[in-house]
């Protein structure tokens, strides 16, 4: 719905515009959250974490301790190859703050902090000890995301639908990495026997 309404310059759209203008006023300090969902931060963190659980996994003998980074790897590598045709073809044009240009529909930037620190997160949960830890984790997921789109909006570089498109990609997308893991998860442990206390 949202990309029909940009494509077709309907209603929500000046709605849109005019939200923008209530609410960009850029600074440094926008700038820096809208930097961390840039490629070259919000990747790296994906990458160490991915390492990190794959050894983490490998270590511990976890039948198919691959996939989930492998997974997530290949999520990220989806971020570009669904964002980038549908910014050719929508074309829309950036905030008064940014140079005469298109291609700002939907937000890359919110896209791939949604992918790095989601995904990041979903694989680093079942290695967290505590609830507490765990919640901390997605606690923190969800205020990077935040930040990030909050940064792009106020600094002027996205409208705000932009932003709430890749929210609605990114969702989907990490729901499917949830839903994958999950399943793997109940497939390996109802494969794995349990240990026998006892003389067999």
């Amino acid at each position: 719905m949202i990309t029909w309404q940009v494509a077709a310059d309907g209603p929500l759209l000046r709605l849109d515009e005019r939200l923008s203008r209530a609410l960009v006023h850029p600074d440094r300090f926008s700038e820096l959250l809208a930097d961390l969902g840039n490629v070259q931060v919000a990747v790296p963190v994906l990458v160490v974490v991915l390492v990190h659980v794959a050894r983490r996994g490998r270590a511990s003998g976890t039948d198919r301790w691959w996939l989930p980074p492998l997974a997530a790897a290949v999520l990220m590598a989806l971020v570009p190859a669904l964002v980038v045709p549908v910014k050719e073809l929508i074309a829309r044009g950036g905030t008064p703050a940014v140079p005469p240009g298109t291609g700002y529909y939907p937000s890359g930037h919110t896209a791939t902090a949604m992918i790095a620190y989601g995904a990041s997160t979903l694989v680093l949960l079942p290695w967290l000890r505590t609830s507490y830890a765990r919640r901390a984790a997605v606690a923190l997921c969800v205020l990077l995301v935040a930040c990030v789109s909050f940064g792009l909006v106020r600094r002027g570089y996205h409208w705000p639908l932009d932003v709430v498109a890749s929210w609605c990609l990114g969702t989907v997308l990490v729901s499917s990495l949830r839903l994958l893991l999950s399943r793997s998860s109940r497939r390996t442990s109802a494969g794995t026997p349990r240990s026998r206390s006892g003389p067999s």
